[in-house]
Parts: structure tokens; sequence; C-alpha cells
């Protein structure tokens, strides 16, 4: 719906020093101006795209030295690997290793911490789960964040984890309004679009197939197959609301800022299935909240993941770059790069569960796969994101309702940011705010490449930008701000992919050894989504072992 921003970096600092009061008579010290965000501490930290692009030339690493054995391997210690790791360990399968690239363990449930507060390095949030989800339910009940449940059944959430009041708001024609749904100035005949919108949504929300499922649910594989239901898969969201007569500039950006939050996509790339999921799927109930309610924490989404990390048992390690799999007999022989000390050695493993993402496994498979799941990995698309936690020392004034969790910017790029200090029972000036930018205005392979080489200078100027649009003066508050690019942030349900025969193929066990399991196989990017794709993976082992 946005065209690609430009920024004219003269006329931006320009906008900025006149709200700062530098352009004032003798401001100038030359005839070129102070930079005004070279007060701004920070770098670009992430993400390792060097170590996994190792993948791809493995001629340069050096020969296997040893061999490891192992019943199961997992590679990849994201959610869905380490929710294996932890299904394993609690049903006492103990000889299981797994390996993660990186230098940390979590994917996109990264998370950091600064004098000020932990913040998210990508996923912030859970939606209360549906009370039919039991497996999540076990585990949130396991690490406190479910403390009981009442006499009717219903889990009570630990008030220390649903989010605090003020929870969201949205700037829109000059201040802030409670809430995301536009409000203030919209116009009557498109505030009725809205309420058509939510009562078709409501619908969708009951909706149960001819097979007697829902036709929305999370997980996505307890959704009906219903065509009536599956063949929105095939067309557009954009297309979809069109043929609906949807056409409220405020309301399809609403919709748009849903698809640019959960998928890092558009309209135009979201299918229609994907879009009424969004809002359909979401049907948690609590003793002590509604529907709507929210589970978060200051480090977001690393909490969980942090929390599977201590459940999962032993034999877990960072920095080990699988880089390619061969059968042998009975067993599957991983060669493996051990990152930190520059030395290759093998895995000989009965099982493989593989968490991590289709662009990775097509190198990783390129003696096993079939031309089949070779071709249909490039049906898989990856949305590209940048992430910054930006530490301010105060805040300037703001016209409307007070600072909330999450704040949205009505008719900018990004998708706004969240306070990671909500959560924080202690009162402080200072702040930690995570912005989140979804790079949707070009292909994810375009986006990518443009976001790898853009400096940080250049985020910096696209950060203020954002942000004084909102908060006129925040740039001077600012004193650090750390960037983080995530090349492959999100798998992205475009038209026809969710349903389609290519996520089914790649899906496939190779040879009852090698298993998969990542969300990118659910086509949807949520952490419920990756718990359930590690459990599902984890159990198809242990029936053919």
């Amino acid at each position: 719906m946005h065209t690609e921003p430009t920024y004219n970096r003269r006329l931006f600092f320009k906008k900025i020093l006149a709200g700062t009061g530098l352009l004032a008579a003798g401001a100038y010290t030359s005839c070129k101006p102070r930079n005004p965000l070279g007060h701004i501490k920070g770098s670009i930290i992430g993400a390792n795209s060097q170590a996994g692009h190792l993948v791809r030339n493995i001629a340069s690493l050096p020969a296997p030295s040893k061999q490891v054995n192992t019943d199961v391997l997992i590679i990849g210690g994201g959610i869905s690997g380490l929710s294996a790791k932890r299904w394993f360990h609690k049903e006492g399968v103990t000889n299981v290793m797994l390996i993660e690239m990186d230098d940390h363990f979590g994917g996109n449930a990264h998370h950091g911490k600064n004098e000020v507060s932990a913040y998210p390095w990508g996923a912030h949030y859970i939606p209360v789960p549906d009370i039919r989800n039991t497996e999540l339910l076990d585990f949130l009940k396991e690490i406190n964040v479910i403390t009981s449940y009442d006499a009717a059944g219903l889990p009570v959430y630990n008030e220390y984890h649903l989010c605090m009041d003020p929870e969201e708001r949205l700037f829109i024609n000059g201040l802030w309004q409670e809430g995301i749904v536009p409000e203030a100035g919209v116009p009557v005949a498109e505030k009725a679009q809205f309420k058509r919108f939510s009562a078709l949504i409501d619908q969708f929300k009951t909706a149960v197939g001819s097979d007697g499922k829902d036709a929305f649910s999370i997980p996505l594989a307890n959704s009906s197959a219903d065509e009536v239901y599956r063949k929105l898969d095939k067309i557009s969201f954009r297309q979809y609301l069109t043929e609906q007569g949807y056409n409220s500039i405020y309301l399809l950006w609403y919709l748009e800022y849903g698809c640019k939050d959960d998928f890092g996509c558009n309209l135009d790339n979201t299918s229609a299935w994907a879009g009424i999921h969004y809002f359909a799927s979401r049907k948690g109930k609590g003793s002590n909240c509604n529907s709507s309610g929210v589970l978060t924490w200051p480090e977001g989404n690393g909490f969980l993941m942090e929390n599977l990390r201590k459940l999962a048992g032993d034999g877990m390690a960072s920095s080990q770059l699988a880089y390619q799999l061969r059968e042998e007999g009975d067993k599957v022989i991983v060669s493996v790069y051990d990152v930190a000390r520059k030395e290759s050695y093998t895995i000989s493993a009965g099982k493989v569960l593989m968490s991590s993402p289709q662009y990775v496994n097509k190198h990783l498979l390129s003696s096993l796969a079939t031309p089949d799941r070779i071709k249909a990995v490039d049906d898989f698309h990856y949305a590209p994101w940048m992430i910054a936690n930006i530490t301010l020392h105060h805040l300037p004034p703001q016209r409307g309702f007070p600072l909330c969790w999450d704040n949205v910017i009505y008719g900018t790029q990004s998708v706004g940011y969240v306070d990671a200090n909500h959560q924080d029972l202690k009162s402080s000036a200072k702040r930690v705010f995570t912005f989140y930018l979804p790079l949707v205005n070009n292909a994810p392979d375009v986006a990518r490449r443009k976001a790898q080489a853009t400096p940080y200078e250049h985020w910096l100027e696209i950060i203020a930008e954002e942000m004084e649009h909102s908060h006129p003066g925040i740039t001077e508050c600012m004193e650090h701000i750390d960037v983080w690019v995530w090349g492959h942030g999100m798998i992205a349900p475009q038209p026809g992919f969710i349903w389609g025969d290519n996520k089914k193929i790649v899906s496939r066990p190779i040879n009852n050894k090698i298993f998969f399991a990542h969300t990118d196989l659910s086509g949807i990017s949520i952490f419920e989504e990756a718990f359930y794709q590690g459990i599902r993976a984890a159990k198809e082992i242990v029936k053919t072992t």
C-alpha cells in the first residue's frame, strides 16, 4: 500500500535540527551542520550470516578429524528444535544431541539485555492459547505462566506474564489514541466497514468445516480441510477484500498492518486464508483474561525459549554448523564445522531431526534430496526484517493516550515499537523501545540484499524519521541504538503456499531416517507453530524407532 520511502538526508536533518532549536542564529560552527544523530552509540550486531553461508562453499572447510555417535541428532536450536529436545527429554529419550549454527539458541526468539531492560530481538508475545492446545498449556503450566486451573477448567494466568494495561495505542491524525483500530478522524462510513469486517471474523472464528474441524485453528494442522475455506489460500488477501467490497483506506491499512506484523508481508503477497487466520484463529480462554489476552515479557519470547532450553536436558552445543548429510548403512553421517574452534568432525546418528529452514536444508541434503524436493524449496519465500533496540534517557512530551506496551504509527513503513520496560515493576525515566520494520516493498530476495548492504548510519536515519513522526524531539533523547537485520526473518504465507503441494513434499521424512520440523512447514512463523512442529517430528521419530 505504501511506496518505498526516500530519505533526503539534508531535508531530514534540517527538520530534526529545527525541532531541537539547533537552527537558531549562531547554531552553526561551520557551513556544514552538526550530524543530529552523531550522539547515538550502537552498531549492527546480527545476525551471523557469514557462518551460514559456509554451507555454500564446503570445499573451504577442513576435513573432519573425529566422529561422535548419537541415537538422535537435532539440527537447529530455534524454537522447533528446542521443543523437540524438551519432548525427548521429558519422554526419557536421552541419547539426543542438538547443534546450532549460531552462538546462541532461539532463532527469532533471540533476546538481549542492557542496564535498563531486557529486550527481544524478534518475536515478543503469544496470544492466550486455545484451551484445546493441551501440549502448549502443559508447557506454560510447567514454567508457571499458568499458575492453576479454576473450577470450570480454565487456566489462571500469572498476572506478571499477562500484558499489563495500558496495552496498545495508535498514533493517527496528530495524536495517540487508545487501541490500534483507527478511530480518531475516521469517517462514519469507513467505521461501518470495520464493523462489517469484525462481524465477518466472528463468523470465521466459529466456522466448522464438513470434517468437523475449525475452519481456522492453531496449530494450522488442526484446521479444516474443507475446500470452502482452503480455497481462500489460492488468492491474495487484497483480492478477497476487494471482492467483498472493502475499500476503506483505514481498514485496509489496519489489515495490512496485521499481515506485516505476523508475516512480514503486505496485502498483495499474503494469502486470504492466512490473512483471515491472523484474526480468526485466536480463541484462547482464561479464568482471568479473555480471548484478546496477550502473554509477554521484557525479553519477549526469549523468556519461553530460555525455559524450553532449561527443560531440554544436556547435549546441546552452539556455534556448530552442520554442512552435509549422507547415508551410510543404517546411519546418517552429518559433517559439522565447529565455528569457534575452526575444525570439522562428523556425527553418526540413527535419526536426524532437521529443525533448520528449507533454504538451508537444500544445501545440506544436496546428495539425498529427490528432484521434486529440490524444486519444491523454490516455493519457500522468507520475509526480511530490521529490528532495532533504542535506549532513551527520557521521553519527550506527547499528545493523547499514554505510553503502552504496543505502540503503532499509522501510515508509516514500520509496525511501530514495543516498550520493553512495560512489564517491569521498577519505575525509571530510561526506556528501551524495540522497533520493528518489515521490509515489504520489494521481493524478499531483493529486499534481503538491500538490507544487508545498508550501513548502520542509514538505518539510524530511517529509525529517527519514523520515530520523529509520532514523537517530535525524540532523536535527542536517544542514546544507544543497536540494529539486527534478519535476512530470512520468517516464512511468507504467499497465495497458494499454506495448503499447496510443495510444503507437503518437503515435510516428508527421507527413508525413515531424516525428519523435518520448522515453522516454514506450517507456513506461518509463530511460537505456537514452532512448538507444535518440534513435538510432531519428535513423535514421528519415536514411532519409527
